[in-house]
């Protein structure tokens, strides 16, 4: 190493050669990959009811603790007969939104040809993406998402399954993501705590537990907003509602909380 103070550090020419600055060139650089999000989705909540599944997202996409657009779609159907919700990374969404896209006109082609419904039931994605995102893992080039996917099994029961980026994967009656694991999974799981309870629950009951969630969540977590997506997945096909805002909405509350604001104790 060269050690004199005016080329520090640097390997020596005489003995190395002059740098190659050839590297610099944009068609020579390695293979860079996107190691961190940088707008970024929170929670999203899904619950089965005795004939389907609800499931909801706000629509906020924040760049850091900035609320930068404010109408971001994190539900995203898939040949009307499941949903995908999406947290994190939302270009990697996009990705893999985009995706599915072609995995659904594949599919469609499919399925006319044979004159039959799709192979790709709710539970056969959610294995379909789970995998995926474990090849990306392993690739080292991670896709920064945590997923549900909502819908119904290959034998018509309701279904909600959970793929994160490390392709770790598991099913429940009710799961969440991002913060929501923390606030809203507690409540519904007082709503249904099991597939028996959740038999016995209707479709109202379902939205209503979920919208109570989203409250909890747009005055607990810093990265959500009071407009949501929400959708039901029945026997009959995918009900979407992309602007959904919560009511009675106030934060008058606030002053009787210690630590809030200026107070005299």
């Amino acid at each position: 190493m060269d050690h004199r103070p005016q080329a520090w550090g640097r390997p020596r020419d005489d003995v190395y050669g002059a740098y190659d600055h050839s590297f610099m060139n944009t068609n020579s650089h390695p293979n860079q990959h996107t190691q961190q999000p940088l707008v970024t989705g929170t929670s999203v909540l899904a619950v089965k009811y005795k004939d389907g599944v609800v499931i909801a997202a706000d629509n906020l996409g924040s760049y850091g603790s900035f609320a930068r657009f404010t109408d971001v779609k994190r539900l995203h159907t898939f040949q009307d007969t499941s949903v995908v919700g999406f947290s994190g990374d939302i270009s990697d969404m996009q990705y893999i939104t985009r995706h599915l896209h072609q995995k659904s006109i594949e599919e469609s082609y499919a399925s006319s040809s044979a004159n039959k419904k799709s192979r790709l039931s709710a539970a056969n994605l959610h294995t379909y993406l789970s995998k995926m995102l474990y090849r990306r893992r392993s690739k080292m080039d991670p896709l920064w998402n945590h997923m549900l996917v909502v819908g119904f099994d290959d034998d018509e029961k309701p279904f909600v399954g959970s793929a994160d980026l490390l392709g770790t994967t598991f099913t429940a009656p009710t799961l969440a993501t991002g913060i929501g694991s923390m606030l809203a999974q507690p409540l519904l799981r007082t709503y249904a705590g099991t597939d028996e309870e959740a038999a016995e629950r209707t479709k109202e009951e379902a939205i209503k537990v979920i919208q109570e969630c989203m409250k909890v969540l747009f005055y607990r977590d810093a990265r959500s907003q009071e407009t949501y997506s929400l959708a039901v997945v029945s026997r009959e096909g995918v009900e979407m509602k992309t602007s959904e805002k919560l009511e009675n909405m106030s934060w008058a509350f606030a002053d009787r909380i210690k630590g809030y604001g200026t107070q005299t104790v």
